[in-house]
């Protein structure tokens, strides 16, 4: 092993092992990426009617009821999938499509009007954008050490 690599693996920042601090880091991120999606699937469940209306009013190529139930499961499932680090590599992946496709569908295309919707909407699908990039890189670097993932599988999940 180099020296460079045996002084990252061993290095101290303020008595916290750096592995420890990144397995805080990647758990904090999680719960800060996943409350967005439980809490939206969560209100998704709670006025079916009002979100599969929201979604009819979309130009989405599936029928609204069942972009309803992939919303729900996507959101609330995959979100407390990526919360408790479990499976969470094709859960973020998920939701990074979902983040893309929600955006296209219902912001990008939405944005017509006065300035002030345009901005908004397009402010909305940027965010999605940005969100799709953190899920991906969920997926590509896994739940970290403190996940399910982790304890089952090995490794940073």
């Amino acid at each position: 092993m180099s020296s460079v690599t045996s002084t990252y693996k061993s290095s101290d920042v303020s008595g916290i092992q750096t592995h420890t601090l990144a397995n805080a880091a990647q758990l904090l991120a999680r719960v800060l990426f996943a409350f967005i999606f439980i809490y939206a699937g969560f209100g998704k469940l709670m006025n079916h009617a009002g979100t599969v209306g929201y979604i009819s009013a979309g130009s989405m190529p599936i029928p609204a009821e069942l972009a309803y139930w992939a919303a729900v499961a996507i959101e609330f499932g995959c979100g407390l999938l990526v919360l408790v680090g479990f499976l969470a590599r094709p859960a973020a992946l998920a939701i990074a499509i979902f983040s893309i496709m929600s955006g296209y569908y219902f912001h990008y295309l939405f944005a017509q009007g006065d300035a002030g919707v345009v901005m908004n909407m397009m402010i909305h699908f940027q965010k999605n954008i940005s969100i799709a990039g953190g899920a991906l890189f969920i997926a590509a670097s896994g739940a970290g050490g403190w996940s399910i993932d982790a304890k089952l599988f090995g490794g940073r999940g």
